[in-house]
This record gives C-alpha cells, sequence and structure tokens, in this order.
C-alpha cells in the first residue's frame, strides 16, 4: 500500500498569474498488495487515518484484478442532462442572475442591454453595482469622489480616467435600475439612452428560471426523495422545445455566436419530456406559469420578483452509449482541434475553470448522471446477469469490491436497511463527457461512496476533509449569498461549483487527483467533493457506511431537522433493527449501536416527558416502518418518523415530530394522540442485549489480558492463547489493538516453536524473527541463549523450551571440546570427524567449525600422504601431483608443508627416472639386457610406481624369460616346431631389448616360409582351392563314410569317468594333432590313423558310385556328376571315385591326346610331382631343422610312397598279375565299350592340362577308349573292381591317392589293360616293362639293387654324365660291409643355421639331377644326420647319438635301431633283412 507523506498544508492564494488555475495537492494514492485488497472494510479501516484529512484518496487494485465489463450496452439508454458551464460557478450564476434582472428592466423600458467594454474587457457590471452600494451610493461615491478607488479594486489600472468612464456606465446603466428598486421612479421620467460603441455586444439573458422545467419520474420504486420533491414541486415553466440546429449550437454558445431565434420564442408553449429526478440534486421550486405579457405586468412585480432555485434541465433527446460516446469525442476533438487522447489533463482542467467564470462564453455540455443500474445492469457482474462469464471471471460475482456487494457486506451498517435505496444501496451509473461536471457536496447523510471508473478518459476530482465541511459552507455562503436565500441547502443539491482557488484563498484545504480506468476513488464522511470529466468514460458509485459512521449518522438527521431536508432512510429504525439482533451482530458494531441506541432513548425519553407536559395524554402503538416514508414524514422538519409521532383528528394523515408538536394544527394538545413504536420499557432490555454481547468481549477482553500478564508459574500453553483467538473469530470480537496484540504473541510463540523445533531437528533453516523471517542465516550461539531467555519470557508455555535448554548445553559442550581438540598440535582427523558430526546436530552457527573444517582437511590429507607412503608400489605420480595440488589449496601449517617439500623432492625423482624409463623403451637401436637392468635396479630403489619404469621391468623379465625359453628349446635336443619359433620370434620382437638371438630365430622362420612357398609350388596347382597341407594329408573330406561316422560319433554316449580320444574327423583336427604332437612319431602315427580312415572310406564310395553304374534297375532319382542331375550321354568315369560325369560339366581330355587314366575335379588335387622333386623338399627340410605339420606330412607322404613302391614291385615280381580281360571276360566290359571313339570332342568344354598327373597306355589300348551314350556308361572306362582281387584293387586305389608320379602305377595299368604277346604269355612271372629301361631297373632289384638307385642310375645315364661319377654315388650309398651308423652328438648351443644358410631350398641343376639320399650322402656325417628312415613308423628318436642299421637284403637301405626293434650288440653282431626284403617271393632274398 503507497499511503502519502504528511498531510500538505492547504494551498492558499487565489488564481495565478492572469488569472490562471493553480492546480490543488494530490490526495493519497493507495496501491493495497492482494493481501491487503482483500477485505475492502480492513483495508479502508487502516487506511482511515491518513485518508480521512483529505476527504478523498484513491486506490489503484492489484494490476491482475480486472472485472470484465458487464453492463448491457445495447439495452442502456439515457436522457442526459444539459450543464451551462458558467452557470454552474457560484459567483458566475449570481453576476448572470444579476445581469438578467437589469436586461428584464431595460427590455421593459423598451430598450436593449449591451455590456460595455472598459480598457478592452468586458465592465463587471455586478461588482461594480456591488462596490458602490458598499461605499455608499452613487451619491456618496460621486460627492466624494471614490470612482477612481472603485476602478482600482475592479482592477484597473490607476491614472488612466478610467472613474470617469466606469461612473459614466454606472449612470447610464445601473442608476436607474437601482432607483426603480428604490421606488423612486419620478427621476427617471426622462429615457436614458443605452447606446454605446458599436463593439459592445447585445446581452442575451439567460433566463435561468425559466429552464427549470424538470418533474420528477420514479424509475427506481423506493426513490423516496423523488416522491417528496413531487409533493413539494410548484408551477413549472415551459420553453419552446430546442430544434437539432438550436441544440447544436448551444453545444458551444460563445458570445458574440449566438443561435438562432426561434421566431415565437416569447408566445412558443411546448411541455419538456419529463426525466427522472437527480439523487442528489434540489428540484427547484418554480414558478406557475404566467403570461409573460408586459401590458398585464408591472415593472416593479418583473424586476423585483425573488430568484428561483436553480436546477438542472434535461436534453431533448436519448442516447446511448454509442451515439453519445460519438457527440462527446467530436465535442472533444472539435473543441481542442487536436484527437481526443492527445489532450493534456491539465489543459482541460485550466479551460474548465476558466469557462465556469466567464460571462462572455456558453459552452453547454451534456452528462448523462445518476443512471439506475437496477434497470438497465451494473457495470461489475451479478448473479443471474446476462452477461455470460467464464470461470476466472466469477470470482468477481463475490468480490467485496464489486460495488453491488459493497453496500449490503456483514461490515456495512446499510445492511440492515431492508428497502433497496438506488444511489446509496444500488449503484448509479455515469456516463460523462469532455467539460462535464458534479458540483460540491457530500453523500447523503453523510455516508462514504466509492467511485469505481470503467473505462474511458480520466475523471478529475476535488474534495475538502470532513473537518473542514462547516468551513467551506461559510466562504460559499458568504461569497454567494443571494443563492442561499432562496436554497438553503444549496449544497446538498449538486447544482453549484466553485472554484478551488478561491476556496483555498478563504484557507478552505481543497485536494485533488485524477482518476483513470480501473481505480477507485472513495469519499469519507461529511467530505465535500466535486469534480469533472476529462472526456467520454463510464463510472459507477454507491454509498456505504461503516461503524465508525454511527455518530456521524446521528449527527447528520439532526443537521437535516434544521434544513427541513429529506432523509433517505430513518437512522432510528436502522438502529432497532440492529439491536433485535444483537447476538449476531460484530461485538464493535454492538458495542457503537449500544451507545447511539442509549442516546435515542434518553432522548426519546426527554421528548416524551415535553409532550406528556403538554397536556399529550392519549397514545397508540403504531408499527411506522409498514408506512411509505412520504406518509411519516413531519409535517415541519420533513424528517421521517419511526420511534414516535403526534397526530391530531381534524388533520387525519398528517404527522409531526416530537420537536414540532406545535407545528401540527391549532386544536388543543389534548386533543392529540401520541403515536409509539415502542414503549421505554421495550427499548432497554434490547439495549441490554447489545450490553451483553459487548460484555461478552469485555470478559474475552479480561481473560486475555490475565493470559498476556501471567507470571511465570500460572502462564498458559500455547493451546489457550489460540482457542481465545478462535473465540474472537467465532464470536466475531473487533479487530481490536487487544487481539492483535494477542495474535502477534500467539504469532511470535508459534515462531519461536517452529523455530526451536527445527533447531531440535538439526534442520538449519531460518533465522528467527530476522529479515522478516526469510534469512538462511543460522542463530549463533549467544543468539541461541538469547533465544532461549525469549522462550521464557514469552507470556505462554512451550513444550520445547527445556529440550531447547538441553540444546543449549550440548552446543556449549561442544564448544568447549571444540576448543580443547584445536589446541593440540596435530590432532586426529577420526575425532575431528566425530566432533564434526556431533555439530550437525545443531542448527546453530559455530565458529569453531570453520577452523575445524581446515584442520580437519589438512589431517586428512596428511593421513592420506602416509598411507600412500606406506605402499609406494601404489603410490603412482598422479596421485603425487594429486596430493600435491590438494595441498596447496590447504591453509599454511609446519607438518603440511614439511609433507609437501618430500612429495616435491620424490615427484622430481620419480619423473626423471619415468622420463628415463620412457625413452630407453622408445630407444633405437634398442639397448642391451644388462643396461636395461642396471636401470631398473636405480628404479625400483625410488618408494614409488612409475608407469614406464614398470613397463621397463617387465621388458628386461620378459627378455630373461625370452631368453630362457631359447635356451630351453635349443638344450632340449628336439626339433623345435614352428609355431613354437613364430611365438617367440613374435615376443621377441614385441620386447624392446636387444636380443642376439632373435635375428637367428628370424631368419629360421624365414627359411621355413621359403620352403613353404616352394613346396607350395610344387605340390599346387594354379589358382588351386587346396592348401599345401590339404594335399600333402590323407583325405579326410570323403563324404560317404565320414558322414556316418560323425552321425555315429554323435549318438555313441561317453562313459563316464572316461576322457574321450581325440579323433582327427576334418583337416583343422588332423592340423591340430599335428601341431600338438610333440615327436615325430605321434606325428606319423596320427597320420597313419588319417590314411587307414582314408582307405575305408573311400572303398566305400568306390564300391557305392560302381554299384549305383552298374545296377540293372535304373533308378530314376539317381543323381551323378557336380550338379546332382540324373545320368545324360556322354559321360566319362573318375578312376578313383568312381562316380560318372557328364562330359558337358568337367574339363576331359581330347580323343587327340594320348589316353590317360582320368581323375574327377573332386580327385585330381596336385601336380603330382615325380619323386625326384619332393626327395629334396625333404632333404632341404631335415637341413633347416624345424618340425611343421607340412613337413610331417610331406614325410609321411613319401614314406607312403616308397612303402606303395615297395608292395607295387613286390606284385610286378610275382608274376601273379593278369590282364584284366582274360580275368574278367568280355561281355559287360564289352558291353560298356560299345561307342564310337570320335563322338567325344564336341562335347567336351576344355582339354585336361598336360601337366596332370596320368601316364600313356599301351597303343593296344588307344582304339579301346570311347564315349558311351547310354546314360550309365562312363566316357573312358576304368578298370572293373569285379575283376580285380581286392591287394590290386586296393593298390590301385592308394596309387591314385598319392600325389606322386611313379613308373610302377603305369607298369600296373600296362599289365591290367595290356593285351599279352606270345612271348610274355609264355613267361608269365615276369612283370610287363614299356621299355628296356624299365626291365633293367627290374632286374637290378632282383639283383638286389634298390629301385632308387636304378632310377638315379638311368637318370644319370639320360642326362650324359660320365660313369665315374656314378661309380662315386654308388659308393658312397652302398656300403662295403655292414655297419651300424651311429649319429654324432649334436651342438646343443645352436640349431647349426649357418651351415643351411648356404644352401639354396631348391637345389643347383648338378643336386636336382641326383636323388635325395643321394644328394645328402656325400659327406658322411651330413648324410648321416639327414638320412631317412623308410620305417613304416618311424618314431623319429632325437637327441645326442642315433643308432642305425642297414638292411642285409636286396634293399639296402638304413633304419633307425629303435624304430626296427634291434638293440646296437645284435645289430652289430647278427644280420638284419628288414620287412620287405624278408616277405615272401621278395626279389633278392636268399
Amino acid at each position: 500500500m503507497e499511503a502519502p507523506g504528511p498531510r500538505p498544508a492547504p494551498a492558499l492564494g487565489g488564481p495565478g498569474p492572469l488569472g490562471e488555475f493553480l492546480p490543488p495537492p494530490e490526495c493519497p494514492v493507495f496501491e493495497p498488495s492482494w493481501e491487503e485488497f482483500a477485505d475492502p472494510f480492513a483495508f479502508i479501516h487502516k487506511i482511515r487515518p491518513i485518508a480521512e484529512q483529505t476527504g478523498i484518496c484513491k486506490v489503484r487494485p492489484p494490476p491482475d484484478w480486472q472485472p470484465p465489463f458487464a453492463c448491457d450496452v445495447d439495452k442502456l439508454h439515457f436522457t442526459p442532462r444539459i450543464q451551462r458551464l458558467n452557470e454552474l460557478e457560484a459567483q458566475t450564476r449570481v453576476k448572470l442572475n444579476f445581469l438578467d434582472q437589469i436586461a428584464k428592466y431595460w427590455e421593459l423600458q423598451g430598450s436593449t442591454l449591451k455590456i460595455p467594454h472598459v480598457e478592452r474587457k468586458i465592465l463587471d457590471l455586478f461588482q461594480l453595482n456591488k462596490l458602490v452600494a458598499e461605499e455608499g451610493g452613487f451619491a456618496v461615491v460621486c460627492k466624494d469622489r471614490k470612482w477612481t478607488k472603485i476602478a482600482t479594486k475592479m482592477g484597473f489600472a490607476p491614472g488612466k480616467a478610467v472613474g470617469s468612464h466606469i461612473r459614466g456606465h454606472y449612470e447610464r446603466i445601473l442608476n436607474p435600475y437601482n432607483l426603480f428598486l428604490s421606488g423612486d421612479s419620478l427621476r427617471c421620467l426622462q429615457k436614458p439612452n443605452l447606446t454605446t460603441d458599436t463593439k459592445d455586444k447585445e446581452y442575451k439573458p439567460h433566463d435561468i428560471p425559466q429552464r427549470q422545467s424538470v418533474q420528477p419520474l420514479e424509475t427506481c420504486p423506493p426513490a423516496r426523495r423523488a416522491k417528496r420533491m413531487r409533493a413539494e414541486a410548484m408551477n413549472i415553466k415551459i420553453e419552446p422545445e430546442e430544434t437539432a440546429e438550436a441544440r447544436t449550437h448551444n453545444l458551444r454558445r460563445r458570445m458574440g455566436c449566438p443561435a438562432p431565434k426561434c421566431e415565437n420564442e416569447k408566445d412558443g408553449k411546448s411541455s419538456l419530456k419529463q426525466e427522472p429526478a437527480e439523487r442528489k440534486e434540489c428540484i427547484t421550486e418554480s414558478e406557475k406559469e404566467k403570461p409573460r405579457s408586459r401590458a398585464k405586468k408591472t415593472t416593479s412585480a418583473e424586476c423585483s420578483k425573488p430568484q428561483e432555485a436553480f436546477g438542472f434541465e434535461q436534453a431533448a433527446r436519448d442516447y446511448t452509449l454509442r451515439t453519445f460516446g460519438e457527440m462527446a469525442d467530436a465535442f472533444k476533438s472539435d473543441y481542442f482541434n487536436m484527437p481526443v487522447h492527445m489532450v493534456p489533463t491539465e489543459l482541460v482542467e485550466k479551460e474548465f475553470w476558466r469557462l465556469v467564470s466567464t460571462i462572455e462564453e456558453d459552452v453547454t455540455v451534456e452528462y448523462g448522471a445518476d443512471i439506475a443500474s437496477k434497470e438497465f445492469g451494473s457495470g461489475f457482474p451479478v448473479r443471474d446477469g446476462k452477461v455470460k462469464l467464464s470461470p476466472e471471471e466469477e470470482e468477481y460475482l463475490d468480490s467485496g469490491w464489486n460495488l453491488n456487494n459493497m453496500p449490503v457486506m456483514e461490515q456495512s451498517v446499510l445492511a440492515h436497511i431492508t428497502a433497496d435505496i438506488c444511489g446509496m444501496k444500488l449503484p448509479w451509473l455515469y456516463v460523462g463527457m469532455c467539460f462535464s461536471s458534479f458540483c460540491w457536496h457530500i453523500e447523503d447523510h453523510w455516508s462514504y461512496s466509492i467511485n469505481y471508473l470503467h473505462w474511458g478518459e480520466p475523471k478529475t476530482w476535488y474534495g475538502v476533509p470532513g473537518y473542514a465541511a462547516e468551513q467551506l459552507e461559510t466562504v460559499m455562503k458568504r461569497l454567494a449569498p443571494e443563492l442561499f436565500i432562496s436554497q438553503p441547502d444549496l449544497l446538498h443539491q449538486l447544482v453549484t461549483i466553485m472554484n478551488p482557488n478561491t476556496l483555498m484563498t478563504h484557507e478552505v484545504p481543497v485536494y485533488r487527483t485524477n482518476q483513470c480506468a480501473g481505480e477507485f476513488v472513495i469519499t469519507f464522511p461529511r467530505a465535500y467533493h466535486s469534480g469533472f470529466n476529462q472526456g467520454f468514460n463510464f463510472a459507477e458509485a454507491v454509498n456505504f457506511c461503516t461503524v465508525d459512521w454511527l455518530p456521524l449518522g446521528r449527527q447528520c438527521v439532526e443537521h437535516y431537522r434544521l434544513l427541513h431536508r429529506y432523509c433517505v432512510f430513518s437512522h432510528d429504525e436502522m438502529i432497532c433493527k440492529m439491536a433485535s439482533k444483537a447476538d449476531v451482530l460484530d461485538v464493535v458494531v454492538a458495542s457503537t449501536v449500544q451507545k447511539d441506541m442509549a442516546i435515542m432513548i434518553e432522548d426519546e425519553k426527554a421528548l416524551r416527558e415535553t409532550v406528556r407536559k403538554l397536556g399529550v395524554i392519549d397514545s397508540e402503538r403504531m408499527d411506522f416502518e409498514l408506512l411509505p416514508d412520504d406518509e411519516r414524514q413531519c409535517v415541519k422538519c420533513k424528517t421521517t418518523c419511526f420511534m414516535s409521532a403526534i397526530s391530531c383528528s381534524c388533520k387525519p394523515g398528517l404527522l409531526v415530530c416530537l420537536h414540532h408538536v406545535k407545528e401540527l394544527c391549532s386544536c388543543p394538545s389534548y386533543k392529540y394522540k401520541l403515536r409509539y413504536r415502542y414503549t421505554l420499557d421495550d427499548l432497554y432490555p434490547m439495549m441490554n442485549a447489545l450490553k451483553l454481547r459487548a460484555e461478552s468481549y469485555n470478559e474475552w477482553a479480561l481473560n486475555v489480558n490475565e493470559a498476556l500478564e501471567a507470571k511465570i508459574n500460572k502462564k498458559k500453553s500455547l493451546v489457550s492463547f489460540k482457542a481465545l483467538i478462535e473465540e474472537s473469530e467465532m464470536k466475531k470480537f473487533p479487530d481490536n489493538d487487544l487481539l492483535r496484540h494477542l495474535r502477534l504473541v500467539t504469532q511470535d510463540a508459534e515462531k519461536c516453536a517452529s523455530v526451536a523445533q527445527q533447531l531440535l531437528n538439526g534442520k538449519r533453516q531460518t533465522r528467527y524473527r530476522s529479515g522478516g523471517g526469510k534469512s538462511h542465516n543460522q542463530l549463533t550461539v549467544n543468539e541461541l541463549r538469547q533465544f532461549v531467555s525469549q522462550l521464557h519470557a514469552l507470556p505462554c508455555v512451550l513444550s520445547q523450551t527445556p529440550l531447547l535448554k538441553d540444546l543449549l548445553n550440548r552446543v556449549e559442550d561442544f564448544q568447549q571440546h571444540s576448543q580443547k581438540l584445536l589446541s593440540e598440535e596435530m590432532p586426529s582427523a577420526a575425532e575431528l570427524q566425530d566432533l564434526l558430526d556431533v555439530s550437525f546436530e545443531f542448527d546453530v552457527e559455530l565458529p569453531q567449525l570453520a577452523e575445524m573444517r581446515v584442520r580437519l582437511e589438512q589431517a586428512h590429507w596428511l593421513e592420506e600422504v602416509q598411507q600412500a607412503c606406506l605402499d609406494p608400489s601404489s603410490l603412482t605420480l598422479d596421485d603425487m601431483r594429486r596430493l600435491i595440488d590438494l595441498g596447496v589449496g590447504l591453509a599454511p601449517y609446519s607438518a603440511v608443508e614439511k609433507a609437501m617439500a618430500r612429495l616435491q623432492e620424490l615427484l622430481t625423482v620419480s619423473e626423471h627416472w619415468d622420463d628415463k624409463a620412457r625413452s630407453l623403451l622408445k630407444a633405437r637401436p634398442r639397448h642391451s639386457l644388462n643396461s636395461l637392468a642396471t636401470v631398473v635396479k636405480e628404479i625400483e630403489e625410488i618408494p614409488a610406481y612409475l608407469p614406464n619404469g614398470a613397463a621397463l621391468k617387465d621388458s628386461v623379465q620378459r627378455a630373461r624369460d625370452w631368453l630362457q625359453d631359447v635356451e630351453a628349446l635349443q638344450a632340449g635336443g628336439r626339433v623345435p616346431v614352428l609355431d613354437t619359433l613364430i611365438e617367440l620370434v613374435t615376443r621377441g620382437r614385441s620386447i624392446p631389448v636387444h636380443l642376439n638371438s632373435l635375428p637367428r630365430l628370424e631368419s629360421l622362420v624365414a627359411e621355413v616360409h621359403v620352403w613353404k612357398e616352394c613346396a607350395a609350388n610344387t605340390f599346387l596347382t594354379e589358382n588351386s582351392s587346396y592348401s599345401l597341407l590339404e594335399v600333402l594329408c590323407p583325405r579326410c573330406d570323403i563324404g560317404l563314410l565320414g558322414l556316418k561316422r560323425k552321425q555315429r560319433k554323435l549318438k555313441e554316449p561317453l562313459p563316464s569317468g572316461k576322457k574321450r580320444s581325440p579323433r582327427v574327423e576334418s583337416l583343422s583336427d588332423l592340423e591340430r594333432a599335428l601341431t600338438e604332437s610333440r615327436e615325430t612319431a605321434s606325428a606319423m602315427a596320427t597320420l597313419g590313423e588319417a590314411r587307414f580312415r582314408e582307405m575305408e572310406a573311400l572303398q566305400s564310395l568306390r564300391q557305392a558310385n560302381e554299384g549305383k553304374l552298374l545296377s540293372p534297375v535304373q533308378d530314376v532319382e539317381m543323381k551323378v556328376c557336380l550338379c546332382q542331375k540324373a545320368p545324360a550321354a556322354p559321360m566319362i568315369q573318375c578312376e578313383l571315385c568312381r562316380d560318372a560325369f557328364h562330359t558337358g560339366c568337367v574339363a576331359v581330355p581330347s580323343i587327340a591326346q594320348s589316353p590317360r587314366i582320368w581323375l574327377c575335379p573332386h580327385c585330381r588335387r596336385s601336380e603330382k610331382p615325380p619323386l625326384e622333386k619332393i626327395l629334396p623338399l625333404l632333404a632341404s627340410l631335415q637341413r633347416i631343422r624345424v618340425r611343421l605339420p607340412e613337413g610331417d606330412a610331406l614325410r609321411y607322404m613319401i614314406e607312403r610312397t616308397v612303402n606303395w613302391q615297395h608292395r607295387a614291385r613286390q606284385l610286378l615280381s610275382s608274376g601273379n598279375l593278369q590282364p584284366t580281360q582274360e580275368r574278367t571276360g568280355s561281355g559287360l566290359l564289352c558291353g560298356r565299350r560299345q561307342a564310337a571313339a570320335g563322338q567325344a570332342p564336341e562335347t567336351s568344354k576344355l582339354s585336361q592340362p598336360p601337366a596332370s598327373t596320368s601316364f600313356s597306355l599301351p597303343g593296344a589300348w588307344d582304339g579301346r577308349t570311347s564315349y558311351l551314350h547310354s546314360p550309365f556308361s562312363a566316357g573312358r572306362s576304368c578298370i572293373p573292381l569285379h575283376g580285380l582281387s581286392p591287394e590290386v584293387s586296393e593298390l590301385l586305389m592308394e596309387a591314385q591317392l598319392l600325389q606322386v608320379s611313379l613308373p610302377e602305377i603305369q607298369e600296373l595299368y600296362q599289365m591290367l589293360l595290356a593285351k599279352p604277346s606270345p612271348a610274355q604269355q609264355a613267361d608269365r612271372s615276369s612283370p610287363v616293362r614299356p621299355s628296356s629301361e624299365k626291365s633293367d631297373g627290374c632286374r637290378g632289384k632282383r639283383d638286389g639293387v634298390s629301385g632308387l638307385e636304378s632310377k638315379l642310375k638311368r637318370r644319370l645315364e639320360r642326362e650324359g654324365l660320365s660313369s665315374e661319377r656314378w661309380d662315386r654315388v654308388a659308393k658312397t650309398r652302398t656300403p662295403k660291409k655292414k655297419r651300424i651308423k651311429l649319429s654324432h652328438r649334436k651342438d646343443t648351443n645352436s640349431f647349426k643355421l649357418e651351415r643351411a644358410r648356404g644352401h639354396e631350398l631348391v637345389p643347383s641343376a648338378d643336386a636336382q639331377s641326383l636323388p635325395a639320399d643321394a644328394s645328402c650322402s656325400e659327406h658322411e656325417d651330413s648324410g648321416d644326420e639327414d638320412a631317412v628312415c623308410p620305417a613304416v613308423s618311424c618314431l623319429q628318436p632325437e637327441g645326442d647319438e642315433v643308432d642305425w642299421v642297414q638292411c642285409d637284403g636286396s634293399c639296402n637301405r638304413w633304419f633307425h635301431q629303435v624304430c626296427v626293434g634291434v638293440c646296437p650288440e645284435t645289430a652289430e653282431e647278427e644280420d638284419y633283412v628288414c620287412a620287405c626284403c624278408a616277405a615272401p617271393g621278395a626279389p633278392g632274398r636268399s
């Protein structure tokens, strides 16, 4: 709420220079908060001490309070009042009345009045006449020569002979009138000449009395004043109705611009429309209508007629809000020649007061005042109204600031008046325009009023406080006494204004304000107020009365009695109604009503006693409230009777109050009858009820005072205090100082209890009563002591007081402990933390906490440093940096500084060695192991964890471990596995240490990779899908048997407690088994098992395919070939798997090529190089001395090849092999060879490569190759399985499985497929040989010469080598006598890598021409070491000494003694014959 400062002293003095208007000081402006705005009567009571000092005040609601405009705009229509501005001002109206009388006088004399000008301004004839009269009259002024003095008083400058001019004008115009009034008419026989300067304007009389034609019309049923006015109304003047044109001119009529005259102005008679009476305006007592003819009237009667009462006339037309607004805006913009919203309020205010004070300019405006809201609807929303409200707007229905609610609220005493009084209990509406005004007045019954401006331009207000009301009345009566002669209650009629500057000159305090839209203006009891509108606007006003008004209300009724003014309601009736409901009255209201009723009873008692003494003895009870107000008015004083009245039978229906008993009639008093409402005995119990109601408050007040002043041991609880407050609210006791004090004490106690509870709960929220209770600071210990003392000083007892006292004791104990702990040099962090934990229970500001937290941080830091140093292995550089950073932020302390110095030194050393370790790890070339070990030893002495130091230490350890693994590998005596070497190389490369053995291992691994590449080039075909290991190992992908075995393996359960032995089911299993085998013997065993499964699976597959093709019943669903479709000629059959293939799906050799054994794409896996190309690969691998799966597979393949070769030679030399034609007959086989020879080339996609492993068949077989047309016949015939023995069939099958080309394979096929000659038939025992070379080779074997020696000799002869070289080779390969070959001790410190570096894996031309064992045996030592044991299951013994034994049979091969089961003693003393030579029928066996 915005309240003004000290009340400003009222401005004194008249208008400013040149008569300019000086605005009065501003009235107070209040801006309540939402809390204050909630109760309007409480707020008005609060601001009353300030606002009643200025009479009026302005209230700005909170910004969000914006009630909707609920008036029915379409229904609202009204007839405004016409206001001529210069007739409103009291002094100006007196002048106009005087001039009208002068004008009428001269009109009766047949002349026209023209007002003269003196010194270029109009002469004030009224002032001149008044001043001359004051100086003694015309004769005295002329005699004493006072005209110059009079001219000076009128404001003319002296020394310009103005006095003579003034005298001439007075003598010519005013003196005849004054002589006429005095009755000395004989002097005026001569007709004066009124002709003056041409600039003098003719004066047109205002005829104010003639326009008083207002007759009240009852629009609001209880409009009691309207009825009374009608009873008092007299004759009404009628003037011609204005035309529309005349009215337009009257809106702005100025002197010199008169409106056009109506020709029958004086004769026309027309009755104006009757309009509702004004509430606050006296309706004039008009004359009876009289003819205006001068023949029937004497001059004396016309000029000496008394002044009539003044009132506003009604306009001639009806307006709506829209049409009135258009007219109002057009008037203002036209008058000021600018848009309405741009006209300053100060300019409008000065112009208004100029216009009301001039007689030269007549400006007429219209004002829609006192429009009944009951008929057209209030601007505020009301229940059951026609305007639909949103949910947000419904709150305004019940708002106390809604002017429909304020008069009837419980706090307003008007609520006890049952009748709806228009303007007092029902709001009235006001539609204003620029310059429309409301004159000086006070409210009916001196009540409060409140005005709300709904919308539009501002309304300017002037107010005079109630204490200066009589002062204002005195000033106005003194300045315009002529007006009060005809209207004693003129100021009650809202028809007269006076310039505030004039009032302020006479020391009347005046205040002003501009009320804008959305603002309230409140006037206080008996505060005079007036004002005008700045432009088009819409306002609403109503009266209300608070309890403090009751004494003023009774005073007002007495004042009205003296003025003979009507009352709006009966004050005594209202008091009695309130007394009848004493039990529900507000206590303050009851107390005030009781005091007012006591005065009423005493006055009534005295009046009744006076009447009794007058002789009135007859009395009768009468219910006055049932009579209409105008039927129970005092005939004399017009007051409304209620308590009692006097009546007489001679004048039925007439009453007088007890004050005017003698004014009733001339009958003797004993004929009068006393009418009374209550006897005195009835009134006293009503007053006592009010007294009891007030005394209940007194009893409550006594209890409150006792509770507030109780001693320590008699204090009541807080609950008792709350109960007293609840009792006051229930009984509606007054909100006085005692109740406010009780509430304040209770609120303080509640706050204390809340704060105490918060302190006890340890919530640490607000400081008690500091900064409005909103500060987040804590209580200090001293404040806590004071707070505890305050709790003891409270007038009530709180349950938290002893608990808070205990809290204070614990806080003081905490302070003692903390001071003791802080006095120690280095307190324990745990003790400090425990003490701090205790402090969390206190919602108190403890000054020791800050130091304790600092010491706690220091203690935590020192303990953390100490803990970190206890375990150097976990103290990292980051930890040291973090600790140093934390230490920098700590408060200075000696122990902290020492620890910081130690940490900083350790960090510097650690960073130095860590950086050095990092540089050593990244150094190129790498440092030696010894130098790095020295650095590691230095780093280990630093008590911290260095990441790069740890990495360096780890590298050194890894290097040592690596060297140990290398030494263990060298000292083991076994050939190292390739994966082991690769793993060692990979590990060695990742170790940032210089390792001497690493380059040698890298070279060895590189040689192995070169060897693998060479072997792959030897075996693999171009773009082969097989790997080298896949080609060298027995096949694991032979489908039929392998699939069955897998299924059987899944179904067989594993016996509990037994581990399943690893089975080689796929190439990956085989490779894993070879890699995991620690010795060559186990690898050979694994490969042997794989060979067995390969043979078994392939045998089953061959039989299945052969049976499918030879089946006599044709299977419709048979699938063959790669495409897995039905058989269709021409087709070709694979020699190995015996499946049939379409010649269009596979590559078949052309007929032009020599006939070859054809293998399908599944069975042809490699180039099948000759054995001479393979043996050097094995020899070079033996020189490298590294084990790898491909090497084991190659070794096994060679051994398998030699073994097969041996069995083949035995079969060839046995003579048991017969051609298949002889054994099988020609039936089936010939049936399969019926097709002609020239049909295949067209269907062959491409020829079989020349490098394919095959051989030429004898010429006799050339004609037998044919392509079959039957779906089940193959393109190239295979040797039928049913015509061969199992041994031969297995031998032929394994011949195709071998990835080596051997001459024995060709011999076998030639023997089986060739037609025998007579010579050959004679000797079946000799094997078939296609050339003399092969015959020689066979004979050589029969003579004891090995197959390898025969091949080597033939190869040397083909290449044209000398016999000496052959002899040298033979000498080295064939021992002269049986001997045991002993291996020399190997060097355990090296792998003899240097020996292998000088040799290429692919031998030179000379070396390539020799067999592997020949080229590897040139030196006995190296030959012994690199020799291959031909045993079927060679165990590949390793170690310092390996013993060998040579076969004494025909093969002369060398075997490991371990592999053939011969001990050294047996080998030295007895002959040894290998299994091949010892077999029956072996060549050369003796």
